[in-house]
């Protein structure tokens, strides 16, 4: 899985969001520590789940709870880098969705790190499974598949 991770090109995201490295999300190695990016992942997500699918986390009666993450990492990033984050959908369930996040150091057509995260979306108060909304549904379908350059 992590060769055909390391062959995806931009055209396999339909979101983009670009994100300006700080000085602060290098390490001891002058390189963008690892944990920085499941922060980039989440900001890409929920950035998307704001804004393109009628999702405010906020203001719901559903959350969307991480069960499970993964991150493949190919080449190093650094400060003062500004890098692009793809995102798309490779799974979606009745309460459940599986994001996959590319990130590409600007200008550069092969990505640096692969990674992702399923959602299972619950009831803000219960915590019990609860099924995507019919407009946070929509907003995710425009995410399967080729890019459509939302």
């Amino acid at each position: 899985m992590s060769q055909e991770l390391k062959e995806r090109r931009r055209g396999d995201y339909p979101f983009f969001l670009d994100y300006r490295t700080r000085w602060i999300d290098n390490d001891q190695y002058s390189h963008i520590n690892n944990s920085v990016y499941y922060h980039l992942f989440d900001s890409v997500v929920n950035t998307y789940l704001i804004q393109h699918a009628s999702f405010s986390p906020m203001a719901s009666n559903q959350i969307g709870l991480v069960v499970s993450s993964y991150s493949h990492f190919f080449s190093p990033l650094s400060f003062p880098a500004v890098l692009d984050l793809g995102l798309r959908v490779t799974k979606l369930g009745s309460s459940s969705v599986s994001y996959e996040i590319a990130v590409f150091e600007e200008g550069v057509a092969v990505p640096s790190v692969v990674g992702g995260y399923t959602h299972v979306f619950v009831d803000r108060h219960t915590r019990k499974s609860a099924i995507i909304t019919p407009d946070t549904r929509s907003g995710l379908e425009k995410l399967q598949g080729p890019s459509s350059k939302l």
